[in-house]
């Protein structure tokens, strides 16, 4: 029996969202043979995060979260869960975790999970208005659509023009609230995205009656006798019933950089998913490693590559070979539009705007950095996303007078260079 298999071994995760549940699966699956304890200070069953954002604030009813795994799974897969927990401290040297129960867990090998929470920007006033919300949890969800629910007049600003801004605000305008949505920077999704991408989705909320201002830096939060003034600094304001706060996460490494674990933007981990200390890993949101196929320390907040850094870190601790460093994608439903992406598309200097011939939106982007392609984003078209990530994961160099011509059917053979 390999000394990775022994029965007697235990193995800890620290945070139970997509990455550590979808670890501790793939861990017993992989040959793990000893403990597995799941540990996350969210007392709820672990759930799915992408709906929170989207279906869980549109619907008029409270619905509970969907888990990732029924309760009974855990049971069968001998995976102990420890939910309502936070653990204090990572004592490393003698090979072990405290919790704020002062219980001592002694852990074999340990996997860090604990993705990020919701970036609170200082804002002054912040702290003193009523019915200001985050959007990163179940609970969270709960808490925005009971306001809503109680407001008279839901006018609703929302700080923040990334996904779960921009998500947040389809899904509050078909509950028929008055949205406005204010975003920092020039345009939306100034950080991910091209142009083109941004201006459509200003059209789509604009025409579906979300006010959209852009350059506009909140400075400022006052209480407005039960209401909630947000001034900006360029003296503009908005009046709102309750104020949503979407502009980004903070990375829970607190306890890694505490341990002496090496950490910057995110644990710093290697391809096998492992810290810098022996036996102790990190995977997920709260994670960034140096990615071979694109050069540079990236740091991914996505469902797929907490899935993928899972599957990576449970064979490695197995001994089995690990899967291949997948090509990163994403996603985002806003109303009846459907955004994939694959691949990253930092450092472009060259898109191809493919339009599909009919009567229904569809088309792609195509981005390249001279003749290699970077990424593809795909709106309402899932088969430009499929082939773009074929293309992707081949490195194959693309035809792009075929690529844009709308008649030559999307297929890899049609569009692959001689």
């Amino acid at each position: 029996m390999s000394e990775n298999l022994q029965e007697n071994q235990c193995c800890v995760v620290i945070g139970a969202s997509h990455a550590g549940v979808n670890f501790a699966f793939a861990h017993r699956k992989a040959g793990w043979l000893g403990k597995i304890i799941l540990i996350d200070k969210d007392p709820e069953l672990p759930y799915h995060r992408p709906p929170l954002s989207k279906v869980a604030l549109a619907q008029d009813a409270d619905e509970e979260a969907q888990p990732l795994k029924p309760e009974e799974s855990y049971q069968n897969e001998n995976i102990e869960l420890q939910l309502g927990r936070e653990v204090l401290t990572i004592n490393k040297d003698e090979r072990k975790i405290i919790l704020d129960n002062s219980e001592h867990i002694k852990f074999d090998k340990l996997v860090i999970a604990t993705g990020g929470r919701a970036l609170i920007p200082s804002i002054k006033g912040m702290d003193s208005v009523p019915k200001v919300y985050t959007m990163r949890t179940a609970a969270d969800a709960a808490r925005i659509r009971e306001s809503v629910q109680e407001s008279e007049f839901k006018r609703v600003v929302i700080i923040g023009g990334g996904y779960i801004g921009l998500e947040v605000a389809a899904s509050l305008r078909k509950r028929g609230c008055l949205v406005s949505l204010l975003e920092r920077e020039s345009r939306l999704l100034p950080r991910v995205t091209s142009p083109y991408i941004s201006d459509f989705f200003t059209k789509t909320h604009t025409g579906k009656g979300v006010s959209l201002f852009t350059d506009k830096n909140v400075v400022s939060l006052s209480d407005e006798g039960g209401t909630t003034k947000v001034i900006c600094e360029d003296g503009t304001s908005y009046i709102a019933d309750l104020v949503v706060v979407g502009v980004g996460i903070r990375i829970n490494m607190e306890l890694a950089i505490e341990a002496g674990l090496e950490a910057k933007n995110g644990i710093e981990v290697n391809e096998k998913c492992q810290t810098s200390e022996d036996g102790i890993y990190a995977i997920g949101d709260c994670c960034c490693h140096f990615s071979q196929r694109y050069q540079r320390w990236i740091r991914l907040e996505s469902v797929q590559n907490a899935v993928d850094q899972a599957k990576i870190a449970a064979a490695v601790i197995c001994g089995n070979e690990p899967p291949a460093e997948p090509v990163p994608w994403f996603w985002s439903d806003q109303y009846e539009h459907k955004l994939q992406m694959v691949g990253l598309s930092e450092g472009y200097n060259e898109c191809i705007i493919r339009e599909e011939i009919g009567d229904d939106i569809k088309f792609s982007i195509w981005y390249f950095e001279g003749d290699r392609l970077l990424a593809v984003d795909a709106v309402n078209n899932a088969r430009a996303y499929v082939v773009g990530t074929k293309l992707l994961k081949e490195n194959r160099i693309i035809n792009k007078l075929n690529l844009q011509d709308p008649a030559t059917v999307l297929k890899p053979l049609n569009i692959i260079a001689e």
